[in-house]
């Protein structure tokens, strides 16, 4: 039986966090693993992109599947900034934030405001008893800030990858 790059790739990391969540290991989301450290804040798309990429038979449900899942047990933080589909991300209980670039929508982590889950602490919680707080700054990445000096690096450099992704470009 021939080996899929999947099969090439040590996954004893990933086994050993889809078995600590008690999730059964399979090659779709040990895929979908490797796919959201290679593109972080990606959408599904990306996900279904690079793991098809991996292993071609994997369907666009068994994706979403698969990112319920790891999400549902707490390997996967999903986000979804106003105005953009859903993102992934492995980040998970560090209590960081996002920003988000207006024009673009490049995503960059940004740390905790004071660096103590919750960071933030409302003035009146109504009773809630709060652990966690989500904020995502907005404005403008540096490429949109500057596009004419993002557009003079490129034109010169021949390597440049022309179909990078929005959170590609956010990161260069």
């Amino acid at each position: 039986m021939p080996t899929t790059p999947l099969d090439d790739v040590s996954h004893v990391d990933d086994e050993q966090l889809l078995r600590g969540a008690h999730l059964r290991v399979t090659k779709p989301r040990l895929a979908v693993l490797h796919a959201l450290r290679e593109s972080p804040h990606a959408d599904t798309g990306t996900v279904l992109d690079a793991v098809r990429g991996r292993h071609t038979t994997v369907s666009h449900q068994a994706v979403y599947d698969c990112l319920a899942a790891l999400t549902d047990a707490g390997l996967v933080r999903r986000l979804q900034p106003t105005g953009s589909v859903a993102r992934y991300e492995l980040s998970v209980g560090d209590n960081h934030h996002h920003a988000v670039c207006r024009s673009c929508g490049a995503i960059a982590d940004v740390a905790c405001a004071t660096g103590k889950a919750p960071c933030l602490h409302a003035s009146d919680p109504h009773g809630f008893a709060v652990d966690e707080a989500e904020v995502i700054y907005w404005g403008l990445c540096p490429n949109c800030q500057h596009p004419e000096a993002a557009a003079d690096t490129t034109s010169d450099d021949t390597d440049s990858d022309s179909t990078a992704t929005e959170d590609e470009k956010g990161r260069s």
